[in-house]
C-alpha cells in the first residue's frame, strides 16, 4: 500500500475505517470464491448446531454486492459512516458512535430474524447511516442518480430504487435499517428533546474508556505528512449522485 493510501487509512475515523476494511476484505474473498459465501451469511440453523458459528452475526453485515457493488457499497459505508463519526453533533462524546452502530447491528438483525428471513444486511446498515446523516442535513439538498431532493427524502428514495430494481423482499430488508436508525433517533434525541425524558441509549462507561484509548492510539500512531490533504480529497472520489444505492437479500430469493 502506498504511503498516501496509508496516510488516508490511519487518519480515517477508527470505527469507520475498521468496518470499511473488514467489508472490503471479506467481500473480495467471497466474490473471488476464495471463501464460499455460505460460510459467512446469516443462517439460524448453523447458529444452533455445534460448533456454534457465531461469526455469522457479524459477517452478514460485511458482504457487498458483486462486481461494482464491491466498489459502491464499500465507498458508501465509509463516506456516510465517517461523516457521522467525525461530524455529527449527536456523536460528539466518546463511545456514542460505537453504541449507535451496535444498536443498529442488534436491531437490524432482530427485525430480519423476526420478519424477513434475510441473510445479508450490509445494505440495511448503509441505509441506516444515510437516514441518520440525512436527519443532520435537514434544510439541505441531496442527490440520487442526478435527481436533487431534500436530504431527509434520500433514504426513502433509495428504498424506492431498490424496490424497482431488486423487488419487494430486498426493499423490506433494506428498510429495516431505516427502522433501526429512526428508533435510535427517537430514543436518543426525539424523546429527550420533545418528550421530557432522558437519553435511553447512553454509551456505557467501558465503551467510553475504550473509545478514548482507541482515539488516543490512533492519533499517536497516525503517520505525518500529506494526510490532511489526502483526507480532504478522499470523499470526492466519486460523484455525489453515485453515493447511494443498494439492495437487500432474502434467503431463498433471487
Amino acid at each position: 500500500m502506498s504511503a498516501t493510501a496509508m496516510d488516508m487509512f490511519w487518519h480515517a475515523p477508527p470505527l469507520s475505517r475498521t468496518l470499511t476494511a473488514a467489508l472490503l476484505t471479506l467481500s473480495i474473498l467471497v466474490h473471488t470464491s476464495i471463501l464460499p459465501i455460505r460460510y459467512v451469511v446469516f443462517y439460524i440453523p448453523y447458529l444452533q448446531e455445534s460448533p456454534y458459528q457465531l461469526w455469522r452475526i457479524f459477517t452478514s453485515f460485511l458482504i457487498t454486492g458483486p462486481k461494482l457493488g464491491i466498489l459502491f457499497d464499500t465507498y458508501f459505508l465509509y463516506t456516510h459512516g465517517s461523516k457521522l463519526e467525525t461530524s455529527s453533533p449527536r456523536f460528539s462524546k466518546p463511545g456514542e458512535f460505537f453504541t449507535y452502530v451496535a444498536f443498529l447491528w442488534v436491531t437490524i438483525l432482530g427485525l430480519n430474524v423476526l420478519f424477513t428471513g434475510g441473510y445479508m444486511f450490509t445494505e440495511a446498515l448503509i441505509l441506516a447511516f444515510v437516514y441518520t446523516s440525512s436527519q443532520d442535513d435537514r434544510g439541505q439538498k441531496a442527490n440520487l442518480f442526478f435527481i436533487t431532493m431534500p436530504a431527509p427524502w434520500l433514504p426513502f428514495a433509495m428504498i424506492l430504487v431498490t424496490l424497482v430494481t431488486s423487488g419487494l423482499d430486498a426493499a423490506i430488508i433494506q428498510g429495516t435499517g431505516l427502522i433501526a436508525a429512526h428508533l435510535h433517533d427517537f430514543l436518543t434525541r426525539i424523546w429527550p428533546t420533545f418528550g421530557g425524558g432522558r437519553n435511553l441509549l447512553p454509551a456505557p462507561d467501558f465503551v467510553k474508556r475504550w473509545s478514548m484509548v482507541l482515539d488516543n492510539h490512533t492519533t499517536a500512531s497516525a503517520p505525518t505528512g500529506s494526510a490532511s490533504a489526502s483526507g480532504s480529497s478522499a470523499g470526492n472520489v466519486l460523484p455525489e449522485s453515485w453515493r447511494n444505492r443498494g439492495s437487500g437479500h432474502r434467503l431463498g430469493g433471487d
